[in-house]
């Protein structure tokens, strides 16, 4: 397989864990909200405007940052700083998912954001 389709097909779903993120935090604000239909509204455009962000923006964003780490260390590290980067993206996004699914979603957001009550 070639190297580049190996990082499509990570980095794009990696942007979608991140984007299950944002409707988790999104879930986690609207408690918060009196009328249903607000709230529900509230997680569709996050799914709806989040998921063309992550595809169209972020996902090309990150392939071609990686890409030009790949050309800037081609000489010296050669493919390590591309994979060092790959297993740090994935390590993070676990993380976060860790805190989320564990401890909560109040557990990534600054304590300005956090619901009270």
């Amino acid at each position: 397989m070639k190297k580049a389709v190996v990082r499509d097909y990570y980095v794009l779903p990696c942007c979608l864990l991140v984007l299950n993120l944002g409707v988790e935090v999104a879930q986690y604000k609207v408690k918060g909200f009196a009328e249903p239909l607000v709230a529900t509204a509230v997680i569709m455009g996050v799914v709806l405007f989040g998921g063309s962000l992550m595809a169209f923006v972020v996902a090309p964003g990150l392939s071609w940052m990686i890409s030009m780490l790949h050309r800037g260390s081609r000489q010296s590290a050669g493919e390590i700083g591309e994979a060092l980067f790959l297993v740090v993206l994935g390590v993070v996004i676990f993380w976060l998912y860790y805190q989320v699914y564990i401890i909560g979603p109040q557990s990534i957001l600054p304590l300005a954001w956090r619901n009270h009550g």
